[in-house]
């Protein structure tokens, strides 16, 4: 048996994997972000070891628990955990939504060699930012910070007793070197950071350490489990749907919004504002356009109409029609791919009297769709081609929105069977390569596809000018005010 663990912002997740990589179980436990300031996105990370350990109540007595060889963290990527030299947390986590360090990552994405030795912009979710705030505004944590890890790393820490993290996580940092996938000297400097405070760097699919004996006794488990490298969320999602080589990708309309694309090789193109990342494989590459809100702009308007989002898109129905005629700008948050604009507001465009929430909840789907049409238009900048792409994510299950996002992006769309595939199938599948020592071609395969939704020709004119109309919106948007 094999343990994938998906620590997501809202709540972690364990699945249970056989040696023929078919899920057994699985077990859910909450927490939740605070937000002590606006643009402020913070955690406990012991809400994680907590939460871990309500998992791992649940899965005992599965039939095969005690056999688990190896377990694996996907973890969301970005967070900083600041530890003192005994290994205590000084700070609560500053997650991958946190905007307060947009002046330090302006500061550092202007620095020479930042960009070409990181592959990216400096984004203000990225980690290297967050650490120049600190030791700005919290000067005596920094002075105490002796380790700085990811959350994947820390929840490795609680299992390992060793500080270890994966390329693909790290490459989230920008103090990684990601074309030579070790610590950058020159990244660490211009944070003002040293390599000791770093944690060991190894391979997503490789082991990083076994089980802590004190937890193996807890748990019930053998003491000699492996403790594999793990990945960042997207690198772990792209394992479980086995999106590794070149030409494969995916879709992901989750909280935030990802078109990504596997790569064979290292092609960084800062300048579209695509991520460009370390695979939790070796040698392989990934590159992604992400938005900020996706569902979560659904979530947002069920808020204040009092509607669930299924109840807000239920009377729309399955068929595609034309585009509606309200607009919506997707960026609740800021925006990452193409804008890297921590300022960048959402709203409404073209309301009326007659404007109904039918009429709100088709806009946001556009708008959402438009800003995915953004990325991939990013990702073709950098050479990355895709002739069709797997779509994963909870907007998924409305097919008016696959089919509307299929027109968009002018994408066939392959919608998985029912079934695990995500970022917690991907972590049990890391764990398993890391005790077998197997092929990833053998194990990180694609899965079955359940129908394919091509693009509606006759209504792609029509959603092609509405999206050439939302860019020259968005580019007004975008200027400053005088």
């Amino acid at each position: 048996m094999y343990l994938g663990i998906d620590l997501g912002t809202s709540g972690l997740r364990a699945l249970m994997t056989d040696a023929s990589g078919q899920p057994v179980a699985s077990a859910e436990a909450q927490y939740s972000a605070q937000h002590p300031h606006p643009g402020w996105s913070e955690q406990d990370p012991g809400s994680w070891i907590t939460a871990l350990d309500q998992a791992m109540a649940q899965l005992q007595g599965t039939p095969g628990y005690s056999g688990i060889r190896g377990i694996a963290v996907a973890g969301h990527m970005h967070g900083a955990v600041l530890l003192d030299r005994a290994d205590q947390v000084l700070r609560p986590c500053i997650l991958w939504n946190d905007t307060r360090s947009a002046a330090e990552a302006a500061e550092l994405d202007a620095t020479d060699e930042v960009r070409s030795l990181s592959g990216n912009i400096v984004f203000p979710g990225f980690t290297a930012p967050k650490l120049l705030w600190v030791q700005r505004h919290e000067p005596e944590i920094f002075a105490k910070t002796a380790k700085v890890l990811l959350p994947a790393a820390y929840l490795n820490l609680h299992l390992t007793g060793r500080h270890v993290a994966d390329m693909s996580d790290s490459a989230g940092t920008s103090w990684l070197d990601v074309g030579a996938r070790d610590w950058s000297e020159r990244l660490l400097g211009a944070g003002h950071m040293r390599r000791d405070q770093m944690p060991d760097l190894v391979e997503g699919c490789t082991a990083a350490g076994t089980l802590r004996p004190e937890l193996a006794a807890r748990w019930g488990l053998r003491p000699d489990v492996v403790v594999s490298g793990g990945a960042g969320d997207n690198a772990a999602a792209a394992c479980g749907t086995g999106v590794m080589a070149e030409g494969q990708g995916f879709v992901s309309l989750g909280t935030s919004g990802v078109v990504l694309a596997a790569r064979d090789g290292f092609h960084p193109d800062p300048a579209t504002a695509v991520h460009t990342f370390c695979h939790a494989i070796p040698d392989r590459w990934y590159q992604m356009g992400v938005m900020l809100s996706a569902t979560d702009c659904m979530n947002w308007l069920g808020r204040i109409t009092g509607r669930s989002p299924a109840e807000l898109t239920a009377p729309i129905g399955d068929q595609l029609g034309p585009p509606g005629t309200a607009t919506f700008f997707p960026y609740l948050s800021g925006e990452r791919t193409p804008h890297n604009s921590a300022n960048l507001r959402g709203g409404f465009e073209g309301l009326g009297v007659q404007t109904t929430t039918d009429d709100l909840a088709r806009a946001v789907m556009e708008g959402v769709s438009f800003g995915l049409r953004d990325c991939l238009e990013a990702l073709k900048a950098t050479g990355a081609g895709l002739e069709r792409c797997l779509v994963i994510g909870g907007g998924s299950k409305s097919l008016y929105w696959v089919r509307l996002l299929a027109t968009v992006l002018n994408l066939p769309l392959c919608l998985p069977k029912d079934g695990e595939f995500g970022a917690a199938l991907g972590a049990a599948r890391l764990a398993r390569l890391a005790v077998t020592g197997e092929p990833p071609s053998e194990v990180l395969l694609t899965p079955e596809i359940a129908q394919v939704i091509e693009p509606e020709a006759a209504l792609r004119e029509q959603y092609e000018a509405r999206y050439q109309l939302f860019r020259r919106q968005t580019a007004e948007r975008l200027k400053p005010v005088a």
